[in-house]
């Protein structure tokens, strides 16, 4: 797995229809209409995620690899 930023994933996100509910210290809260999953992204910079906390973020997300 490729070694991708909190800022990356949130542009990733953005694309696919999820929208910016709040921001709470370092953690962007999205939503997407008609889901009830909540994403926290983490965003310290430009410090990668680590790959779990990724992988975990993309499935929520219904993202592959290839959508970042």
């Amino acid at each position: 797995m490729k070694s991708v930023s909190g800022q990356d994933l949130v542009k990733a996100v953005k694309r696919n229809g999820w929208e910016l509910l709040r921001i709470h210290g370092s953690h962007h809260i999205y939503v997407r209409q008609g889901s009830v999953v909540r994403l926290s992204i983490s965003v310290h910079g430009n410090q990668p995620l680590k790959a779990g906390l990724l992988k975990h973020l993309l499935k929520l997300a219904e993202l592959s690899e290839r959508d970042l």
